[in-house]
Order: structure tokens, then C-alpha cells, then sequence
């Protein structure tokens, strides 16, 4: 992985070697555009000014766990359309070195492929995690937006 400096000073990821995902419920197909603007999974439900992204199948299967509303949880393989920057909401307060590989773009992620034989956390894993997001949408807790 390169990084560059755009001109604002602001690191730009560069994962054209890696393979990307996204986590959610949306039914979507190949071509498709995720794009920011849509409510948001985490706190109030604010509507997101990013879309999120992973190199990890890991952390792209708690997205679609985690995804609010009933389908079941879709794993998509992306391409971002523009610059992509270390998600701050799990990098700067959970996991400093950004070991996650999460990520997150103001730009559309286009559907490239899904993956569709995926093996989800175990019951009591899944259940622990629901709980600590709804403890922090209790407290207040946004995703960083800035």
C-alpha cells in the first residue's frame, strides 16, 4: 500500500493491488453505485457523508452483520471512483496502524462481484458487538464526520 499527499495535506490511500469490500444489507448487482448520503448504521442514523470500505473480509462481514434492517447481509467486492482515506471512527480510537484496513471515501464505490459463500461470527460474538453499538448509540456516540 502507497500513500500520497493530495493538496490539502490529507493522506490518499492507494489499494489498487488489494481487494476491497463493503458489508450491508442492500440487494445490489455488479455496476451498481454505493454512494454516501444513505442513513447511516451507527448512532442516531444520521444520513453518512462516507461510504465505507475494507480490505478485510473480516470486518466487511461485521458490516453486513451489523447493517441495520432484515435481508440477510450481502459482502460486495468494490472499486472506489475517487480518493479513499483510513476510516478515523475504528483507526484514531480502536485500532491504532488502521490493522482493520477499513476505510472510507466521500466518492461512489462501484459493485464489482459479491461474495456469497461467507461464514458469519459466531451467535454470542455477533450479540456482544450489537450490544457495545447499541450502548454507544444510547450514549450519544456519532460516527466521525468530519
Amino acid at each position: 500500500m502507497s500513500t500520497n499527499k493530495n493538496i490539502n495535506s490529507q493522506p490518499i490511500i492507494d489499494l489498487r493491488s488489494q481487494t476491497l469490500y463493503h458489508g450491508t444489507k442492500a440487494n445490489l448487482k455488479q455496476g451498481d453505485l454505493l454512494e454516501p448520503g444513505y442513513t447511516s448504521n451507527f448512532g442516531i442514523g444520521k444520513k453518512a457523508a462516507y461510504v465505507y470500505l475494507t480490505a478485510t473480509l473480516d470486518a466487511a462481514i461485521w458490516g453486513a452483520e451489523l447493517a441495520q434492517g432484515n435481508p440477510p447481509g450481502r459482502i460486495y467486492i468494490i472499486e472506489p471512483t475517487g480518493p479513499i482515506e483510513d476510516d478515523p471512527n475504528l483507526t484514531d480510537k480502536k485500532f491504532p496502524g488502521n490493522p482493520t484496513k477499513s476505510y472510507r471515501t466521500r466518492h461512489p464505490l462501484r459493485i464489482i462481484g459479491e461474495i456469497l459463500n461467507w461464514q458469519g461470527h459466531a451467535p454470542e460474538q455477533l450479540q456482544t458487538m450489537k450490544d457495545s453499538v447499541e450502548l454507544a448509540r444510547q450514549q450519544g456516540i456519532e460516527a466521525i464526520e468530519d
